[in-house]
């Protein structure tokens, strides 16, 4: 225990002496956390910007334009005279869709020669665009429906046309997120899969300083030959940190921020412990694997980057090739985005969520046939720059 202690002691001094531990730990998660959180603060995007092209300027096109404008997702930000303008002000950033109403649409509309309602949607912004498309199709159909609707009362038709216009009526209920809230499934995964890459990242880096600075001699010698004691205590301030950060995370959803919360506060607890110790256990099993400073870090970035889209948080497992679908799961954020999924938007029984925590165990013991290698690596440090 005196050899762990005095390990343990080093290791928290080389935290505080150096800055790029506190950027790594402190800094850039924060910041990546309030930046997120800024962005989403209001829970769904509103307001994206548009522009509404009416070459017809009658009563009814005028209505449209109006209705579009009243949209919550809409901001019409520029009534250009031309699809060119609109086209142009569309490339340039400005806006995100624009909504173009042909000319002789009324007249057309009322003699039953079917007009055609155009809009244009900038994909390369894939949720504004996708919203605007929402909006733009809904306002469409609702003038096609209106219209409709005028003609069969001026037929004489004394029911009412809704019926016959919509004779099934779709009621649709967001199961676990009602109210459509991006934040609930876009923070809670991609804080934990920000917090996933440094502590990857910060693990991979103080093992390999060890090595490069030929230190890692003198932390061998002090856990008496034992690489267990030596990265255990090692990494053990570490831990204590990031278990710090984890907790003020899920404090700040599911307490400060009011993300729902069905279940256990202590099963969600849990996972976020064991979370941090998955996250070491597949740093140091990078770093047991390429014991090399520059190699682990590239891999270690690389894993880490693509965990946002093969953890299939924005994309479903279900619908990726089968290759791809198999690495989602070699990543700890996936069980944790599965785990909150279960617990906190569910509220379903720890028992139907137990094969996750088994997956954390996993990663902490995944290293363990690697550590030999890791301990030769110790003994004999060779820095390949």
């Amino acid at each position: 225990m005196s050899a762990f202690w005095q390990i343990f002691r080093r290791s928290v001094l080389q935290l505080a002496r150096r800055p790029i531990y506190w950027v790594g730990i402190f800094l850039l998660p924060l910041f990546c956390f309030l930046l997120l959180a800024d962005l989403m603060s209001d829970g769904l995007p509103v307001k994206a910007p548009a522009a509404i092209i009416d070459n017809d300027g009658s009563p009814l096109s005028r209505q449209v334009s109006q209705q579009l404008a009243g949209m919550q997702m809409v901001d019409v930000v520029a009534t250009p005279h031309s699809f060119t303008q609109a086209r142009h002000l569309m490339q340039e950033g400005k806006i995100y869709g624009y909504f173009l109403i042909p000319e002789n649409f009324e007249a057309n509309l009322l003699s039953g020669r079917a007009p055609e309602i155009t809009f244009y949607t900038n994909m390369t912004y894939y949720v504004p665009a996708s919203l605007l498309y929402k909006t733009f199709k809904t306002t469409a159909l609702y003038t096609k429906a209106g219209v409709a609707s005028d003609v069969i009362s001026s037929a004489g038709f004394t029911e009412n046309p809704t019926a016959m216009l919509m004779p099934i009526n779709i009621n649709v209920r967001g199961l676990g997120n009602p109210g459509l809230n991006y934040a609930y499934y876009l923070c809670v995964s991609f804080m934990p899969c920000v917090l996933q890459l440094m502590i990857v990242l910060i693990t991979c880096f103080s093992l390999g300083q060890e090595v490069k600075y030929g230190s890692s001699k003198r932390l061998m010698q002090l856990a008496g030959g034992s690489i267990v004691r030596a990265v255990s205590a090692k990494l053990m301030p570490q831990t204590l940190i990031w278990w710090v950060i984890a907790l003020f995370l899920e404090s700040w959803m599911f307490g400060w921020q009011g993300y729902p919360m069905h279940g256990s506060w202590w099963w969600m607890t849990l996972s976020e412990l064991m979370f941090v110790l998955a996250c070491q256990g597949f740093g140091l099993l990078i770093y047991s694997a390429l014991p090399n400073l520059r190699l682990s870090l590239s891999v270690g970035a690389l894993v880490g980057i693509l965990s946002f889209s093969i953890a299939a948080f924005s994309f479903p497992v279900q619908s990726m090739y089968g290759a791809i679908a198999i690495t989602s799961y070699i990543v700890p954020t996936r069980y944790n985005f599965l785990i909150y999924i279960d617990q906190a938007l569910n509220g379903i029984d720890i028992y139907y969520s137990r094969w996750w925590y088994v997956a954390y165990i996993i990663f902490m013991v995944a290293p363990l046939p690697l550590l030999p290698r890791l301990r030769k690596a110790m003994l004999n440090p060779v820095y390949v720059p």
